[in-house]
């Protein structure tokens, strides 16, 4: 009945129209050109299938160079940004969280995820920078990338050099902004329709006929059940990505429904908060919180639900476990991102020879590369890529002491492509040349 009636106020609803119901336009576009004013950074909200939800005449000004692409794209009938977006969307909302990306053009962008009630319905995409000066390779390259739209590249070249050069800590703290801002926006909406339906359905199920309720009560209970069963799957993915925040909301909602729902029938009530906590422990054993600890309590949280005479007290004990599990599960976090951050170095170390990629590292350890960067940044009070620049220039260090290595021989010996380049980098850092630090020893 309740589908019924949903169907019935809002139909099926494509991921854009979607969007646009759930958020004000007019107040995301201040928002987005807000953002732009401060940073000099461009901001779009595409769909699932990576088109924007803006029409031409609410989309922001891009920058010269996307233009030109764009323009390169529709003369010959290609849609690579709009894959891009729609791939860079996906993998975003695999993690549920930004996602950093170079986009088929060869420029740095990022992917924000917008979901709601653990669906996908959108990405916040934003960029359209550099993160390094560009250098001899950057150009071969970007030709490389474009060489299926042109052969005449001065202009893009041209416009290239107008691109904003952002930095790394920049593009991270961009990118969690949007996707807070567009999340928080976002969820209001899709709040305040919630309420509205809810008040709908109430008033409908008020002008029911009185002979019809009983078939009505079964058919909400079997609702409530599913809507229950959702909350679960909820509880048990944010528990296995260790999202704390997002466990004690769920958790407390899911408890809220029983005391409601079991209409203040005390063995129903705690039957079914130790049936919630006993979902919650096996989704904790599962991500690595010790299984006897588990048992153990468990067991005490049995004890002091029999021990409860009221809806508060059985709230007071469910939140005390609920907080004990959070404690384990964070400690447990805690030591796989230590045993992640040496698997990253340990793959660094034995790939420093190669020209390796943020992309390439994360993918090692089978994470987003947003999330191994801020880890790795947190852990080691460096980025992953200064992390492999220290690991090659201490490998330099080690072969400027034998003679018989020229420097040109160290530099392909560490990836570099030529040997001025690899001084430019091992003066930058140590402040001298390779040849000054050899006549040093």
């Amino acid at each position: 009945m309740k589908n019924e009636l949903n169907k019935r106020n809002y139909g099926v609803l494509s991921s854009r129209d979607h969007l646009l119901q759930l958020v004000d336009k007019e107040v995301i576009i201040k928002i987005l050109d807000a953002f732009t004013t401060v940073t000099g950074m461009t901001a779009n909200i595409v769909d699932v299938e990576g088109h924007s939800i803006f029409s031409k005449k609410d989309a922001q000004k891009n920058c010269k160079f996307c233009h030109m692409i764009w323009k390169m794209e529709k003369e010959k009938g290609i849609h690579r940004c709009v894959g891009a977006y729609a791939r860079a969307g996906k993998q975003a909302a695999i993690f549920d969280e930004p996602y950093i990306f170079r986009c088929p053009a060869g420029l740095i962008e990022w992917a924000a995820p917008i979901i709601i009630d653990g669906k996908n319905l959108g990405t916040i995409i934003c960029g359209q920078v550099l993160m390094w000066e560009p250098e001899e390779f950057f150009w071969i390259e970007l030709e490389e990338m474009n060489s299926c739209l042109t052969n005449d590249f001065k202009e893009l070249f041209k416009a290239a050099k107008e691109l904003q050069v952002v930095s790394g800590d920049k593009v991270q703290s961009a990118a969690s902004l949007l996707y807070l801002i567009a999340n928080y926006i976002v969820r209001a909406g899709w709040e305040s329709i919630h309420h509205k339906k809810e008040l709908e359905l109430q008033q409908f199920l008020l002008n029911e006929e009185i002979t019809m309720r009983k078939n009505l009560e079964e058919k909400l209970n079997s609702q409530s059940l599913n809507f229950f069963l959702e909350k679960e799957k909820a509880l048990i993915g944010k528990i296995k990505l260790s999202d704390l925040k997002q466990c004690r909301q769920i958790f407390k909602v899911m408890l809220s429904d029983i005391f409601s729902e079991s209409r203040g029938k005390l063995q129903i009530i705690k039957g079914r908060v130790f049936e919630l906590v006993v979902v919650m422990s096996r989704a904790s054993v599962e991500t690595g919180v010790d299984p006897e600890k588990s048992i153990r309590l468990n067991a005490n949280f049995m004890q002091e639900l029999n021990n409860t005479y009221s809806i508060i007290e059985i709230n007071v004990v469910a939140s005390s476990i609920l907080e004990l599990y959070l404690e384990e599960i964070r400690n447990h976090s805690k030591l796989k991102n230590r045993i992640t951050i040496e698997g990253l170095k340990g793959f660094i170390i034995n790939n420093y020879q190669k020209n390796l990629t943020l992309e390439e590292i994360a993918d090692s350890v089978y994470l987003s590369p947003f999330y191994v960067s801020h880890i790795f940044k947190e852990s080691q009070n460096m980025t992953v890529m200064e992390y492999m620049t220290k690991v090659k220039l201490d490998e330099a260090k080690k072969m400027l002491h034998n003679p018989r290595f020229k420097i040109e021989e160290i530099a392909t010996n560490l990836g570099y492509n030529d040997g001025s380049y690899f001084s430019k980098v091992f003066r930058r850092n140590e402040g001298m040349t390779p040849t000054q630090f050899r006549n040093s020893l």
